[in-house]
């Protein structure tokens, strides 16, 4: 797998890309990740990148010829731009991406990209919720480690890759570990019971609850789904 970022500012990638499992993942040769620098396809002296929205309004826009340049060598790869116009991103999205070759990521700032680069040089738009960031590179981030967990090899339990939120429509129970009381809070009787069970019972009962408490739009989702079946 092979994920190359397009970038103003590439120097945002450093420390993240070098620590925990995403690190590791590069270091044994999982997965590759390429950042390249938008600036050096600026246009001009000054390697432009941005000019004045056509129509007037406040901001800046990405220029369409920088991106078309930088994305000529990877015509083969699924590429994808994050911007808050695009697609909520999900745990579905990045499974798909996961069993793909090489994707890359266009990180998008100002007040967005050029239509014409998004309309016709891009495969999708995502962003990572309702709310307005700096720029692309944040998620970006969160598309790498989304992804790059997925691959074989990199979570040392496979299962924990499985039976996590989301998977089933449902958010994750409560967890809890050692030790089993601390100040008098203390931990769930069942968990401790060794009634399996009776322990996959609660934790699908509290599933249910905190989403239904935390996630109202899911509960609905699957609620709209059982009846279309």
């Amino acid at each position: 797998m092979k994920i190359s970022v397009i970038t103003m500012f590439p120097e945002f990638f450093d420390s993240p890309l070098e620590v925990s499992l995403v690190g590791r993942a590069r270091a044994a040769g999982i997965a590759e990740v390429e950042i390249i620098a938008l600036r050096p396809f600026g246009l001009g002296r000054h390697n432009k990148l941005d000019g004045a929205p056509f129509g007037g309004g406040a901001g800046l826009v990405m220029r369409v010829e920088p991106l078309a340049a930088a994305l000529a060598p990877m015509a083969a790869s699924h590429k994808v731009l994050l911007s808050a116009a695009g697609h909520r991103l999900t745990q579905a999205t990045l499974d798909r991406w996961a069993g793909l070759d090489h994707i890359t990521l266009v990180c998008g700032r100002y007040e967005g990209v050029d239509e014409r680069a998004a309309e016709h040089l891009m495969d999708e738009e995502v962003s990572l919720g309702d709310y307005v960031l700096l720029g692309g590179e944040v998620g970006a981030l969160a598309v790498i480690e989304g992804v790059i967990r997925l691959l074989p090899g990199v979570v040392g339990n496979p299962e924990s890759v499985v039976n996590e939120s989301f998977r089933s429509g449902l958010v994750e129970e409560p967890v809890y570990t050692r030790p089993a009381e601390y100040q008098g809070w203390e931990v769930p009787e069942v968990l401790l019971s060794g009634d399996h069970g009776r322990v996959e019972e609660w934790r699908q009962m509290q599933r249910e609850r905190r989403t239904q408490e935390r996630r109202p739009d899911l509960w609905r989702e699957l609620a709209i789904a059982d009846e279309s079946e």
